[in-house]
This record gives structure tokens, sequence and C-alpha cells, in this order.
């Protein structure tokens, strides 16, 4: 069920668990606290989208364009962000863990305090997220 309210002439998804939101076009849109859990946002445009809180634990965001988004505080727990564009976007204090980030761009991102553990199998990936880092 996704359910959309309009405050301040923004629109605001407060509930899209599960969903179908795959290509969507949410540049900008206010979806903190929103709860996203197992939501399809594969290839989903949220450059400059408040995710501050948001509960993405499961979501497919592979190939998403999240571009300075707000992240702070968000779980995204266990979600596929293969291939995600996370450039300047916000990731203080969120938790990625179990979260697949392969081939993800995170150039810019702020990551302090962000919960991340890669297993050994996932040197690549541990090596990707690094050098996406450095360019900060």
């Amino acid at each position: 069920m996704v359910k959309i309210m309009h405050v301040d002439g923004k629109r605001v998804l407060k509930e899209v668990e599960g969903e179908t939101l795959a290509g969507a076009d949410l540049v900008g849109a206010d979806l903190r606290y929103a709860s996203l859990e197992d939501a399809d946002l594969r290839g989903a445009s949220l450059v400059g989208a408040n995710l501050e809180d948001a509960d993405l634990e499961d979501a497919d965001l592979e190939d998403a364009d999240l571009r300075g988004a707000d992240l702070r505080y968000a779980s995204l727990e266990n979600a596929d962000l293969r291939g995600a564009s996370l450039v300047c976007a916000d990731l203080r204090n969120a938790d990625l863990v179990g979260a697949s980030l392969v081939c993800a761009d995170l150039r810019g991102a702020k990551t302090l305090f962000c919960k991340i553990e890669f297993s050994s199998s996932d040197y690549e990936q541990a090596k990707q997220f690094i050098e996406g880092l450095k360019d900060e």
C-alpha cells in the first residue's frame, strides 16, 4: 500500500512497504521517517530526496539515483544498492549492514558513523567502498 500525503505543497510518502516504485521520479521528495521496507525502487530518481530516518531495509535500490540525498539515520540493512549513485549523499549514522554496494558510486558521500560490515568474501566491495570515499 502506498500512502502519499501533501505537506506544504510537497509530496510526502509515508508507507510503501513491498510496493513497486521502479523508475519513479521522486526528485526532492520528503520521505523522512517513511516505511519503504522491501520497496522496489530500482532505477528510481531520488536526487536530493530527504530520506532521513527512513526504513529502507531489504529495499531494492539497484541503479537508483540518490545523488545529494539525505539518508542520515536511515536503515538500509540488506538493501540492494548495486550500481546506485550516492554521490554527495549524506549517510551519516545510516545502517548499511548487509547492504550490497557493488559498483555503487560513493564519491563525496558523508559516511561519518555509518554502520557497514563486509564479510571476508566481500573484499572487492570493501575496496570499491573505500576507493569511493577517497574522492571526498
